[in-house]
């Protein structure tokens, strides 16, 4: 006999029975938000970093007593964050145009705030490749109003993504044709990098999907870019990927998790719609998920995919 699932959990593909639990369900660890987005993952100090864009705010989640706390305060409309080689912050700063680095010393590091002379857009969300560069999605909406950020005109005329360095350096683009870049991570191998376009905010009968693109032998060309997946509620936006290639990713109606064979296996439905997600825990299982006002976080039977040794990675 089949073991009944919570109803947070909706089985699509058998497959996904093998990723969630029947005796778990869905946590709220926080609610007060305007709109949650870009959780990070602290493993040394067991701690999660995470957004709150409209309210100009980082918030931070301790998993040892499960209190939550400000983080930092004004936070230049930060957006998605990722962590480094190294451990530290990696932020995409709306009002500041940037993304920038938080050193250990608690100082601000400018990684990259333009392209070809051309003051970037709103860094919206960001993934670091084994070899340590940098690559982020540059959509519009930091600058489309003064909700999220500062009202601007576009400079580049696109909305792109780019990768920079380590240590910063020239700013190249890596893809275009998108009307809204958001989200973005590598395979497990970092063969493929998958992007989504949000462009249904901008324009009727817009993207709604995820593109896969292939990864160059130089490690930082891409190429195809064919759609992997077409929301069936809302819009994607920021996702993850665990050890196996299964995509988990933000929705409408919760997160959505696809195998690497692009079958929509099973979702975790929630109140809110989610704008990002990330694994965190000690055992890196426990899948944290921004959506709107709210924290929440859950236990799967599936781990974050970690980096490749720069020796194995493309």
């Amino acid at each position: 006999m089949t073991i009944k699932l919570d109803s947070d959990f909706e089985v699509i593909d058998a497959r996904f029975r093998q990723l969630v639990f029947p005796n778990v369900h869905v946590d709220k660890l926080y609610t007060g938000c305007r709109w949650a987005e870009g959780p990070a993952w602290f493993a040394a100090g067991r701690y999660l970093v995470w957004s709150d864009i409209p309210n100009d705010r980082m918030l931070r989640f301790d998993d040892t007593d499960g209190s939550a706390s400000v983080f930092r305060q004004p936070a230049l409309n930060t957006n998605g964050h990722t962590v480094d080689l190294q451990g530290r912050l990696v932020s995409c700063e709306h009002r500041g145009r940037c993304v920038s680095r938080t050193e250990h010393d608690g100082s601000r590091t400018v990684l990259a705030s333009a392209y070809q002379g051309k003051r970037l857009n709103s860094p919206n969300d960001v993934v670091i490749k084994s070899d340590g560069s940098v690559w982020f999605s540059d959509p519009s909406y930091g600058i489309d109003s003064d909700y999220e950020g500062d009202a601007a005109t576009s400079e580049t005329g696109e909305c792109a993504v780019y990768r920079v360095g380590t240590d910063g350096g020239p700013v190249e683009r890596v893809a275009g044709g998108f009307v809204q870049p958001n989200g973005l991570a590598f395979s497990p191998d970092e063969s493929l990098l998958y992007i989504a376009d949000t462009g249904a905010t901008h324009i009727a009968d817009g993207p709604m999907h995820i593109r896969r693109f292939r990864v160059g032998d130089d490690g930082r060309s891409l190429s195809g870019g064919e759609v992997f997946a077409e929301s069936s509620a809302g819009l994607f936006d920021g996702f993850r990927l665990d050890t196996q290639g299964n995509l988990w990713t933000s929705a409408g109606d919760g997160v959505h998790c696809y195998a690497s064979d692009g079958t929509l296996l099973g979702k975790i439905r929630l109140p809110e719609a989610v704008a990002n997600v990330c694994f965190g825990g000690p055992k890196l299982n426990r899948l944290f998920i921004c959506a709107t006002t709210s924290l929440y976080a859950v236990y799967v039977n599936a781990r974050a995919a970690g980096r490749p040794t720069a020796s194995s990675a493309r």
